[in-house]
């Protein structure tokens, strides 16, 4: 039997900390769909299937279309997602994998070309979050329902 604890219930002011990324995040202008891939990507490639299991839900209410969330692990090569999109994905995608190469300046420099400072630092904010979100999940033993 595991012993593996949430943060909520093992130390719930730790659990209010990211909680209060969230509340950044959700006052940010970030885009929701923006915010639904990012999460979504995140969570393919970190393997969190609580994570997974929620945001494709919270995205298909949002109104995202079942094929760009069955593609979006291939996401270059689907032709639906836009320039903003496609760069997104990819600052998403070397964030989460930094042990690679860490984040190209070819990747950040057109994420900011494309975004703008302040979006891009609300993209970076969104990334950080589920990564770590992921991270939690995972290690206390989350499971999706």
């Amino acid at each position: 039997m595991s012993k593996r604890k949430s943060v909520p219930e093992s130390d719930p002011k730790a659990y209010k900390a990211m909680l209060g990324l969230e509340k950044y995040l959700n006052e940010s202008s970030l885009d929701k769909i923006h915010a639904e891939l990012i999460k979504i990507r995140v969570s393919q490639i970190n393997g969190c299937a609580f994570c997974l299991n929620m945001h494709t839900k919270d995205a298909r209410n949002l109104g995202e279309t079942e094929q760009r969330i069955y593609l979006l692990d291939a996401w270059r090569e689907a032709t639906f997602y836009s320039k903003q999109e496609r760069a997104i994905l990819a600052l998403a995608e070397e964030m989460t994998v930094l042990s690679k190469h860490g984040v190209s300046d070819a990747v950040y420099d057109h994420a900011l070309e494309l975004l703008g400072q302040q979006y891009l630092t609300e993209v970076i904010m969104a990334i950080i979050t589920i990564n770590s979100w992921n991270r939690l999940g995972i290690t206390t033993g989350l499971h999706a329902e």
